[in-house]
């Protein structure tokens, strides 16, 4: 008896080449996000000076203005993607172990010089894991190809953001982080045992080719007032979620929970219902389309940031139990499922949106659009917290995921054919 079509496309060997590229390239940036913060917190750096710490995460803003040299130029060995791609895996397994030889009282400049060197390399990597997932995956494998791979990046955060955190409370840091990089290690065995892809544009004759011609590929094809849209949509559309999270860890220790109860609960709470929404999504876009699943995601991505304001409504806890574990892990639970199902969407929506020919350079641009609101305006996030409280604060992320809501009017209308 055959298999189902969704099943033979779930199985096949891309799917797993996607898990891992999503695992290495998530593993890093969870690290910046959650480990780092908690890290900082509980070495008595400020809650303000955290947030503003969110600010080395620019190169993956910025990526774009290096990709065409990744486009452009292989190193002589492994091949175009594979040889970048070994690379800087093997660079940030260095740089995260190094990570833990410094104290942050003592060492902060020196760790955020390291930080951002690691998030170089992490921006770096993605952009050359971006575009060999495009180039692997046929046109009706995206959106359940960029599911997996999306989902495999959130369980890349169960290291840095739960086993990390756990072994804290009884390693020291530098042993910490040194455990942490090997789990770069995965990553780097499938770049060396896999196959180079060979594009189906071929490689840019020369650097001003790899610059100019995927940017105005992008512009005729949409015309100015439509990429606009589709810029501006790619900017808003995850930035209520994104400045809600970002100092996710410090506000569940602010509420009294300790660094293992957010390690057994919070991080798993958080991560099998993303698991779950970004797997159902990739499955559900296959008969909804990506359009009509940007608008019902995006929905649930909205009202999950309601579970943190509740959350912070009830204040810190004197003690915590069972009740207080309970409510965390429900408020988390949602909120992840919310993340992996609009994730998934729009994932999917910047790889159709990428032209193959221009794998590199036009998906570097359009995901570091999509991680503005992650590094300059999440830094601002703990200025906020301090002068509104937590409770006001959710409540203004909510608000500010309206506006990539509205711009699905023009940019995915529910009745346009969206497959």
């Amino acid at each position: 008896m055959a298999r189902p079509a969704w099943l033979e496309a779930l199985l096949n060997r891309r799917m797993l080449i996607c898990i891992f590229t999503g695992f290495s390239s998530g593993l890093p940036l969870y690290l910046l996000l959650n480990l780092v913060p908690a890290w900082l917190r509980t070495e008595g750096i400020s809650l303000k000076a955290i947030g503003l710490f969110a600010l080395i995460q620019l190169p993956y803003t910025w990526k774009f203005l290096w990709s065409p040299f990744l486009d452009r130029y292989a190193l002589p060995w492994l091949g175009r993607r594979r040889g970048w791609m070994a690379t800087t895996q093997i660079l940030l397994l260095g740089f995260i172990a190094a990570l833990g030889l410094f104290a942050p009282r003592i060492d902060l400049q020196i760790i955020i010089v390291l930080a951002t060197l690691l998030a170089f390399v992490s921006a770096t990597q993605d952009i050359v894991l971006d575009a060999y997932r495009r180039e692997l995956l046929p046109d009706r494998e995206l959106g359940l190809g960029n599911s997996v791979h999306v989902n495999a990046y959130r369980i890349a955060g169960l290291v840095p953001g739960s086993l990390s955190l756990i072994l804290a409370d009884h390693l020291p840091w530098g042993e910490v982080f040194a455990i942490t990089a090997l789990f770069m290690l995965p990553g780097l065995v499938m770049t060396l045992t896999v196959s180079e892809i060979v594009s189906r544009g071929g490689t840019p004759k020369t650097l001003r080719e790899a610059v100019v011609e995927p940017f105005r590929e992008f512009l005729n094809r949409a015309g100015w007032r439509e990429a606009m849209l589709v810029l501006a949509f790619i900017f808003f559309y995850k930035l209520g979620d994104s400045l809600c999270t970002a100092l996710a860890t410090p506000f569940y220790l602010d509420m009294g929970f300790a660094k293992s109860e957010i390690g057994l609960v919070a991080k798993h709470a958080g991560l099998w219902p993303a698991v779950i929404g970004g797997l159902l999504g990739g499955l559900w876009m296959v008969k909804l389309g990506i359009n009509r699943a940007l608008w019902l995601f995006g929905v649930v991505q909205l009202v999950s940031i309601f579970g943190f304001a509740w959350l912070a409504w009830l204040g810190p806890n004197a003690s915590v139990g069972a009740t207080q574990l309970t409510q965390l892990a429900l408020v988390i639970g949602f909120e992840a499922l919310g993340v992996g199902l609009g994730t998934a969407a729009f994932v999917a929506f910047i790889a159709r949106a990428t032209n193959p020919l221009y794998t590199a350079t036009q998906y570097a641009l359009f995901s570091s659009l999509a991680a503005v609101p992650r590094t300059l305006i999440n830094s601002g996030a703990g200025y906020l917290v301090e002068q509104m409280g937590w409770f006001a604060f959710f409540l203004l992320c909510a608000v500010l995921a309206i506006p990539g809501m509205l711009l699905l009017f023009k940019v995915a209308p529910w009745r346009r054919a969206n497959t």
